[in-house]
């Protein structure tokens, strides 16, 4: 484990310390946590990204026009 310093409005250290306190856990715990949980998240949006963008794509029209959208009403 890394020990780091980060700096923060004191409203947000408030948040945190509260938060912290409602989970039972520290502020460091709490930070290394949401940290680790947001660092999921953007691996998980970027291996779907990529997936999707190397995708052969099925909707090709081979020539034809696509439908035309309906007129609203």
């Amino acid at each position: 484990m890394k020990n780091v310093t980060i700096s923060m409005e004191d409203s947000v250290a408030e948040w945190a310390r509260l938060e912290a306190a409602r989970r039972n856990t520290s502020v460091s715990r709490l930070v290394g946590e949401m940290l680790a949980e947001k660092m999921r998240h953007d691996d998980a949006y970027e291996r779907a990204m990529q997936d999707w963008l190397h995708r052969e794509r099925s909707w090709v029209s081979d020539g034809q026009t696509y439908p035309q959208r309906s007129a609203k009403p």
